[in-house]
């Protein structure tokens, strides 16, 4: 059992996999963020232009 346990602790893949896992996620929460304010000013020049050719 305890050779198991120092077995475990020596190994450090699952570590790295939920690193890259959370960097992953920041990327992801960050993308989707500046997407959504990028979309919503384009939407508002977009708008201009449609209420300045009617």
């Amino acid at each position: 059992m305890l050779s198991i346990f120092r077995r475990l602790m020596k190994n450090e893949q699952g570590a790295t996999a939920i690193e890259y896992t959370l960097i992953a996620s920041l990327i992801a929460v960050a993308a989707i963020t500046s997407m959504r304010t990028v979309g919503n000013k384009v939407n508002g020049v977009l708008s201009n232009v449609a209420n300045s050719m009617s």
